[in-house]
């Protein structure tokens, strides 16, 4: 039996990323996408608990039909699992995004979240970005997400793990390999923008740059500087198990 390939996204079911990545990886399994309907950056892993969720088919360019969520990434994947799909994926490939989802940017991407909801119910799961919000190689992250698609088919992963994927926006011949990171340190520096609506009505546009906060060494931040291709093993435990220590010291009482 083929593998059953779940394909995802946050940038929408209409981003020309998520046609990249199904047309690398449509003749390596039985493929199903089922995304959001419009673009949903930057939603971390939020659910929709307050609101229907509601779903639509759609065909794009006779190429693919899919399943177009009103909702999250990681709605989608938790709908698709459940509800819309005969049997459970054997693996689930959020992407292809349009911007490196590498250092903290990790902790905001709808992205790397539908791949984090794909471990969280035990499926080897794969998020992959492209380090680039413009003239993206899409060839090149396509054929990245096809090979690695190919060993998690093989090799699968660790329990609780995803792999967090971050391509360098260069033509195949000019990236220098693949390694394996650790998550990048680093924060958003934020600006907000005020504004005046004719009403009088205040509002604000949040802009700012990434700040590199820690040593590079190791990262997926320095790999994808370095023309590398960052392969990161990420979980959601997000205990910091080195302070637990400290905090028993406190000997608490009430």
């Amino acid at each position: 039996m083929k593998p059953h390939i779940l394909i995802c996204n946050d940038d929408g079911i209409y981003a020309p990323g998520i046609m990249a990545l199904h047309e690398a990886v449509r003749d390596l399994g039985e493929v199903t996408v089922v995304a959001p309907d419009a673009e949903r950056s930057a939603v971390g892993h939020a659910i929709t608990l307050a609101d229907p969720i509601k779903i639509k088919r759609v065909r794009r360019n006779a190429q693919f039909e899919g399943y177009a969520v009103v909702g999250t990434p990681a709605d989608c994947i938790k709908l698709a699992v459940t509800v819309l799909l005969a049997r459970p994926p054997d693996l689930i490939v959020s992407g292809i995004n349009l911007g490196p989802n590498a250092g903290i940017s990790v902790i905001y991407s709808g992205t790397v979240s539908a791949a984090t909801e794909g471990a969280i119910l035990g499926i080897p799961s794969m998020a992959v970005s492209l380090a680039t919000f413009e003239n993206p190689h899409w060839d090149t992250a396509a054929h990245v997400a096809r090979r690695l698609t190919q060993e998690l088919i093989v090799r699968g992963l660790p329990a609780d793990t995803l792999l967090n994927v971050n391509v360098p926006n260069r033509p195949l011949d000019r990236i220098k390999g693949l390694t394996v990171t650790r998550m990048g340190r680093s924060r958003f520096a934020e600006i907000f923008h005020k504004r005046t609506n004719p009403r009088g009505d205040t509002y604000y546009w949040m802009d700012g740059e990434l700040k590199i906060t820690g040593d590079t060494a190791g990262t997926d931040i320095q790999a994808l500087s370095e023309g590398r291709v960052s392969l990161t093993p990420i979980w959601f435990d997000l205990t910091h198990t080195a302070a637990l220590p400290k905090l028993r010291d406190w000997k608490l009482t009430l």
